[in-house]
């Protein structure tokens, strides 16, 4: 009995130490070391190719280091053991996004909010749609998108003045006033906003 006793607390012992020794991907990623994140995760993969966190993790670095082919690439590689998986699907999306192709970002995005209406990234994908729709010049769909975005994320400067600017383009010049003036209520320095409000303004006296 007592050496079943001491071999159980060998084992909990090495389990202990080796998850304090185990490299942490998202640890890493959330502190911003963005390679060793990637690293981490390639590694994670290697060992267990079916973890889809390290793919998704590995994808979150990939974007912020602009690499987006292979931010991409390995998604697809993680929706080979989980098709369907709401956080790939973003990832895709966003290279997408920011590699211009605005029509497969937007399929993209829409199967993300299909997948995971309260997803961790619902807002930002609400977000980066508006900014298609701008790119596009369909200003009330950029107004409706990004004034869905700011539900979810009441705080953010940037996405208030892109909000602006939607419903400036759009001549909604009394809505695009409100936006800009809550984006400088959150950053007052924010100059795209006072340029933004300013306009809007004059253009609201015509």
């Amino acid at each position: 009995m007592k050496k079943i006793f001491f071999l159980s607390a060998v084992l909990l012992f090495s389990a202990s130490l080796y998850s304090q020794q185990k490299p942490d991907a998202l640890k890493a990623y959330n502190e911003g070391r963005y390679k060793e994140a990637i690293s981490i995760c390639q590694n994670e993969i290697v060992q267990t190719p079916r973890n889809i966190d390290s793919y998704v993790v590995l994808c979150w670095a990939l974007l912020k280091e602009n690499r987006y082919d292979e931010a991409y690439s390995w998604a697809a590689s993680g929706r080979e053991v989980s098709p369907y998986e709401p956080r790939l699907i973003e990832v895709q999306g966003e290279a997408m996004f920011y590699k211009g192709k605005n029509d497969d970002a937007l399929k993209l995005f829409q199967d993300y909010i299909a997948y995971a209406p309260n997803g961790g990234r619902i807002g930002l994908v609400y977000f980066l749609m508006g900014e298609i729709y701008i790119r596009q010049g369909q200003y009330n769909h950029a107004d409706i998108a990004i004034t869905t975005a700011v539900l979810y994320d009441d705080n953010n400067s940037n996405w208030y003045t892109r909000l602006g600017y939607a419903r400036e383009k759009a001549g909604s010049y009394v809505q695009a006033i409100e936006a800009y003036e809550t984006a400088l209520k959150i950053d007052p320095g924010i100059q795209d906003a006072v340029r933004g409000r300013d306009r809007s303004i004059a253009s609201s006296r015509r």
